[in-house]
């Protein structure tokens, strides 16, 4: 199969159109340019586009990644020879689906090609499935590792036996090993298991009913024993009962009698009761009695007046003589007050006169001295005449003698009329005298507020004695009414007493003989009956609390009991029939036994296989193996001389001069890939009989200027019997192969 031409409309690519030569292409364009694109373009042409693909962390989905930048529909061309005729292949959107339709045509004719569809189209054309196709002549995005695959094994496998490419080791061993997981894996996997897990419910459900057939009979023993013991303890809760009937009895029989008595006492009062008549109603009596202390309390105070007043009849006699004074004879307080005052106000003027007369005196006498001092000195500065200033110096003496005779004789008419004043009285000053009359005044004030006292002692004790007389009246009057043979208080007092006597005597009788009624009807009620019962009963040593709460813990204990045992009862019938189980269980081991057998036969053969594809693994694809090693020695001018590869398909290199092979992990990036290379060439020329178009995505770039060469020269020679794409971003192809006329030379 050739390419002739591929029209795209595909991720970046926007109708745009790649036209092919036969044999090698070396088609050229910038990181960018759509190399990638052009590659995927022809993978998913040929095996078409997986729309349930998510979007990965890490990579989108090849519908989201290739969507058309431009908006356009995702669709595309492939003008293609195969099998010495021209054909068109198209795809493009159906509905929302990219590159859901499809169609097939002979080139020229139109014609639809037989056998050609969407999803077959790839295996067809290149005579591999997408898995073989990408491990061999698909190279794209930069890595020349080739991993392992069932489809791929299966074509290496052929080439190792007779051809057959029906099977491959992983798949058989895939089989058996489904098989054998269908019998075990774990216990929710695995007929094995199942069965087994199965057997163990069966077994432990016959244990289940072997224990609780055992508890059943454990329970209706211990349901048994218990049903006793609550018989036992009722028998001894009805002597208890019988017990307390017979204390009931006495006790009744007490209350009656009790009552009988009560009763008896009652009728005596009310039979007393009547020979008093009828009697004032309680409250009435009981104000009586209050108004009988009244009185009391009136005649205390009445003879506490009468001895206050005799007192204050004796203060105010007292009072009374104190208040008379001769030096205010028929004056009364207020009038000898002001006279005092008047005399003593004309007492104190002549004092004050007396003091200032005696005071200006000497500041005269004084004054005159200096004055006459200062004559003297002056005239005795000026003349130094002896006489003059001793007649200056008389002068003095002479003044003060004059001056005092006068001052004394105004002093001494002063002081004889203060004592005109004062003498009268017995008193030596004015204050003394105005002193006298208030001593005076405040003795009349006393003698008049014991007078008053006096009054209202006498009108208090008339006021009680009228009071006294009106309640002793009030007092006989009622007490006659029950009592009319009561002439004094203390009689009255007497039958007040009594009747309250009876009244509450009355009372309390009718309280007591009430109670003990109610106590004789409330035993009654319980039960309790005038008899007694000759039973010889023995009580029992629990008391009848401690009987009720033992057989009321019983009965609990009972009914508990009994629910375990319904409860055991229901878990016996759930777990269904013994025979049943048992017919159940030997049917399982039947079913275990065959699985078992079926499983050691499977795992014997899984042993045997591994065994031989050990052994072909031992002589795995030596014409792969012997292919890909001469195109190493080539792409490496013989640095190698050979190479092999496991069943995983890691491969190691070996040089002329090396005993043993070096892995791939020790080898530069660049003969790694020389290595991968060789490998995808010999796959394709070995398990590919159809030899379609092989594509190469920039798998040259870690090669050196001269393993280039040699790899150039090596596709140029295969591109003679196959079409060769080969995608670069560099010019040293175009360089190296210049002037070839069977390379063709494109650019994006």
């Amino acid at each position: 199969m050739k390419i002739k031409a591929m029209t795209a409309t595909f991720g970046r690519l926007d109708h745009a159109r790649l036209e092919l030569g036969p044999g090698l292409n070396i088609i050229h364009a910038p990181n960018e340019g759509g190399k990638s694109t052009w590659a995927a373009f022809w993978r998913i042409m040929l095996y078409g586009l997986d729309t349930r693909e998510k979007n990965r962390k890490g990579a989108l989905a090849d519908k989201n990644r290739y969507a058309p930048w431009s908006g356009a529909p995702m669709e595309g061309e492939l003008v293609l020879e195969w099998q010495d005729q021209g054909f068109t292949i198209r795809r493009g959107p159906r509905g929302s689906v990219p590159f859901g339709s499809f169609s097939a045509l002979r080139t020229g004719t139109g014609d639809p090609v037989p056998g050609l569809a969407a999803d077959s189209c790839g295996e067809i054309l290149t005579g591999a499935g997408r898995e073989l196709f990408e491990r061999s002549a698909f190279l794209s995005g930069g890595s020349l590792t080739v991993t392992s695959a069932p489809e791929l094994e299966r074509r290496i496998a052929a080439l190792v036996s007779t051809g057959e490419e029906g099977t491959s080791f992983s798949q058989a061993e895939g089989r058996l090993r489904e098989w054998l997981n269908r019998r075990r894996v774990n216990r929710s996997v695995g007929l094995i298991p199942k069965l087994e897990g199965e057997l163990a419910q069966v077994d432990e459900a016959l244990a289940n009913l072997r224990a609780a057939s055992d508890e059943t009979a454990r329970l209706e023993e211990a349901r048994a024993a218990l049903e006793a013991e609550r018989d036992a303890l009722a028998a001894e809760q009805a002597v208890h009962r019988r017990l307390a009937q017979r204390a009931l009895n006495g006790r009744f029989v007490q209350a009656d009698a009790a009552w009988q008595e009560a009763q008896k006492q009652l009728d005596d009062l009310e039979a007393e009761t009547a020979r008093f008549g009828v009697l004032p109603p309680k409250e009435e009596l009981k104000a009586a009695q209050g108004q009988l202390q009244y009185i009391k309390v009136l005649e205390e105070e009445i003879r506490t007046h009468e001895a206050q007043l005799k007192s204050a009849r004796e203060e105010a006699g007292t009072a009374q003589a104190a208040a008379r004074d001769e030096h205010f004879p028929n004056l009364s307080g207020e009038e000898a007050v002001q006279k005092a005052a008047q005399e003593a106000a004309a007492a104190q003027a002549d004092l004050d006169k007396i003091t200032k007369w005696e005071k200006a005196s000497w500041g005269l006498t004084i004054a005159f001295s200096i004055l006459d001092l200062l004559l003297i000195a002056l005239g005795w500065y000026s003349t130094h005449n002896l006489r003059l200033c001793l007649a200056l110096l008389l002068c003095g003496p002479v003044y003060f003698v004059v001056h005092t005779l006068l001052n004394k004789g105004r002093i001494k008419k002063a002081r004889k009329r203060i004592a005109a004043v004062l003498e009268p009285y017995g008193v030596d000053s004015p204050e003394a005298l105005t002193a006298l009359a208030q001593g005076f005044l405040a003795r009349c004030q006393s003698a008049q507020e014991a007078q008053r006292r006096v009054q209202d002692l006498e009108t208090a004790l008339d006021q009680r004695r009228e009071k006294r007389e009106a309640a002793r009246t009030g007092l006989l009057d009622f007490v006659h009414r029950f009592a009319p043979t009561v002439k004094d208080m203390f009689g009255c007092s007497a039958a007040i007493s009594r009747s309250l006597n009876l009244d509450h005597e009355l009372a309390q009788a009718r309280t007591v003989a009430e109670e003990r009624r109610r106590r004789r009807d409330d035993l009654a009620a319980q039960g309790g009956q005038a008899l007694d019962t000759l039973e010889a009963l023995r009580p029992p040593e629990r008391s009848p609390a401690q009987t009720d709460q033992a057989l009321s813990q019983a009965e609990e204990r009972l009914n508990q009991l009994k629910d375990a045992l319904n409860q055991a009862l229901g878990r016996q019938t759930a777990l269904g029939d013994p025979a049943a189980l048992a017919a159940r269980r030997e049917e399982l081991e039947g079913q275990l036994a065959r699985r078992q057998e079926e499983y050691a036969a499977i795992s014997a053969a899984l042993e045997a296989l591994e065994e031989a594809n050990a052994r072909l693994q031992e002589r795995f694809s030596p014409a792969l193996n012997q292919l890909a090693g001469d195109y190493l020695a080539r792409l490496t001018g013989t640095r190698y001389a050979g190479l092999t590869l496991n069943r995983q398909l890691e491969g190691a290199a070996l040089r002329p001069e090396d005993v043993l092979p070096r892995s791939v992990l020790t080898l530069s990036r660049g003969t790694a890939d020389q290595l991968y290379l060789a490998v995808r060439l010999a796959i394709c020329r070995l398990c590919l009989p159809d030899k379609p178009p092989i594509l190469l995505d920039d798998a040259l770039a870690t090669f050196d200027d001269q393993r280039l060469a040699l790899a150039l020269e090596l596709l140029r020679e295969l591109a003679r019997e196959q079409q060769i794409l080969l995608f670069t971003c560099q010019r040293r192809e175009a360089e190296l192969l210049q002037g070839a006329p069977d390379v063709a030379f494109l650019e994006l």
